[in-house]
């Protein structure tokens, strides 16, 4: 995940910006724009640079009074977006558009979004912000006791892994979800602090107000996501089947009794192994550094190099340490890190490749742009980038290319290798489902019965048994819904545009067969595509425009589609 200054998160006085009675007559709309964005973007980039070093201190360090830092400096952002004169001042501006340089024009529609989500009363987004930054300290810094003993994400995950007595994953996997209850009662009350501050901004609710702010239209959004749904059912359905027979027999069971705690995620938002072949196989055998040395060594090959960010990131797990995964761009000047917790495991070379994908489109976005538009084209096609290279950890060309496996063993097991990443598609996409709905029903009503609601949606959409007489906040154990509010869609919109991009790169290739093979192995050529196609432009146009610049026709299910029917 990139962790970005989303709009609720980053938004922001401008101390020297002119107020909304200085604004001459039309004739002078382009000198009055620049003033105000010389003074605009300046005091934004100190401001968000200092936030993006508080909040990577604190992500480090795990230290109370870090993320005390961190919650004045994201404060200090969001007063900086809330000067009513200067949201007036913009939209004065913005009348004229006409009349102003085509930068200039989208360098206010960004600001006046990041200012919209902040025409609030300071005590209101005080209030917001550290409430936010507790849970996300709790996150941050707990750890779930089994046995009496208190354990790290990472040590669960990997008992699971190995575990086969269903009791004991059980256990497991409710210690895994122990954070749920931890944060539960915050995560509602904050849910009802972002519904007031909507409410006052002329919007139903939080998920409605976000979705504008990420200039997404809902009617289009939803219809998007109720189409993968019906594109998707059948060959979910078929392939849940037979995956479920596989664990059953591993397990000792008969289908119909697996339960949540039989997948080796706790949120079931990614594959189990393969019984035909275990991803892992390729990787366990390597030092943990070997898995940063091969995302060295590969996105150098492809002419993205990222010596520079690995040397300013944090990729190893210790005590304290968040134990996720996010890239941040510090000052959208060069400043690019990454934070991980690396294991020799596929999920690890894939959260590497995948958070790295994240770093090289910030670090190649032009800088001569304005200070605001020096960002991805959207949330989506960032992410969508980031799964790209993500994906290509179980690709049969990057296996043999980069991580050294033997050719004659990825040929017996390419079709079983194939199969688990339309798998890993398949799975995701109805997860993503259920975090799109339930979300958006939280923000509908924060006090309907939450626990319940979310065991309806991943029955619907993931077909996963809930647990008898369970009534717990499952679902409050996702950290994104603190992180990074109302944004999940994005990570599925992402993968849209990642099986679009490859369409378009298999096209250059002249590549026959699935995407899935699709070797980006020494392809130069792809990476100068992405960096003057994808990076470059940065924020300067709206997403719907750039992606069918980029790709040659909107946004599109069709191709996700065809990947995994």
């Amino acid at each position: 995940m990139k962790r970005m200054i989303l709009f609720t998160m980053c938004l922001a006085v401008v101390g020297g910006c002119q107020k909304a009675d200085s604004v001459a007559t039309s004739s002078g709309v382009q000198a009055d724009a620049k003033a105000f964005l010389d003074t605009y973007q300046k005091d934004f980039a100190e401001l968000e640079k200092a936030s993006a070093l508080a909040s990577w201190e604190a992500s480090n360090s795990g230290k109370e009074e870090d993320f005390a830092k961190t919650a004045a400096a994201r404060l200090a952002l969001k007063k900086f977006h809330s000067n009513p004169e200067s949201y007036k001042t913009i939209q004065m501006l913005l009348a004229d558009k006409d009349q102003l340089d085509p930068l200039e024009e989208r360098s206010l529609t960004v600001a006046e979004l990041a200012f919209l989500g902040n025409q609030l009363p300071a005590e209101m987004l005080e209030e917001m912000v550290t409430l936010s930054t507790q849970i996300e300290e709790t996150f941050n810094t707990f750890r779930g006791e089994l046995d009496g003993e208190k354990l790290t994400n990472n040590v669960l995950l990997e008992m699971l892994a190995k575990e086969i007595d269903s009791a004991r994953r059980k256990a497991i996997w409710e210690t895994l979800k122990q954070t749920g209850a931890a944060v539960a009662p915050d995560l509602v009350k904050l849910a009802e602090l972002r519904n007031k501050a909507a409410k006052q901004l002329g919007y139903a609710n939080y998920w409605e107000l976000m979705i504008h702010l990420q200039e997404h239209d809902p009617k289009q959004l939803l219809a998007i996501f109720d189409e993968l749904q019906q594109v998707t059912e059948e060959p979910y359905t078929e392939m849940k089947a037979q995956l479920d027979a596989e664990l059953a027999e591993r397990f000792g069971i008969p289908a119909d009794q697996m339960m949540p705690w039989h997948y080796d995620n706790p949120f079931f938002q990614a594959a189990p192994p393969s019984a035909a072949v275990d991803l892992d196989e390729f990787y366990k055998q390597m030092p943990k550094e070997k898995i940063v040395d091969l995302a060295v060594t590969f996105y150098d090959d492809i002419g993205l190099p990222i010596d520079e960010i690995v040397a300013r990131s944090d990729l190893y797990d210790r005590e304290g340490k968040d134990q996720h995964a996010f890239c941040t761009d510090i000052d959208r000047s060069g400043d690019v890190r990454t934070l991980c917790n690396i294991k020799p495991t596929v999920n690890w070379m894939d959260t590497m490749l995948h958070e790295q994908g994240h770093a090289v489109y910030s670090v190649n976005i032009d800088r001569s742009l304005p200070f605001n538009l020096r960002d991805s084209a959207h949330i989506l096609t960032t992410e969508g980038i980031a799964m790209l290279f993500g994906a290509l950890a179980s690709n049969p060309t990057w296996l043999i290319g980069y991580a050294g496996a033997d050719p004659d063993r990825v040929a017996e097991v390419e079709a079983a290798i194939l199969e688990q990443r339309r798998r890993e598609q398949l799975i995701f996409a109805r997860w993503a489902m259920v975090m799109l709905n339930f979300e958006k029903s939280l923000y509908e009503d924060p006090h309907q019965d939450l626990n319940t609601l979310w065991w309806d949606l991943v029955e619907k959409y993931q077909h996963v048994n809930r647990p008898a007489s369970r009534d717990l906040p499952d679902w409050a154990a996702k950290p994104h819904f603190t992180i990074a509010p109302v944004y999940y869609h994005n990570y599925m919109l992402g993968e849209l545009f990642a099986a679009q991009l490859r369409h378009v790169l298999a096209g250059m290739a002249e590549h026959e067969g699935p995407t899935a093979t699709l070797s980006f192995n020494g392809r130069k050529d792809f990476g100068t595509f992405l960096k003057e196609n994808v990076f470059a432009p940065g924020t300067s146009g709206p997403w719907p425009e750039f992606v069918k610049n980029v790709t040659g026709e909107e946004l599109t299910a069709r191709y996700f589609a065809a990947e995994v029917k």
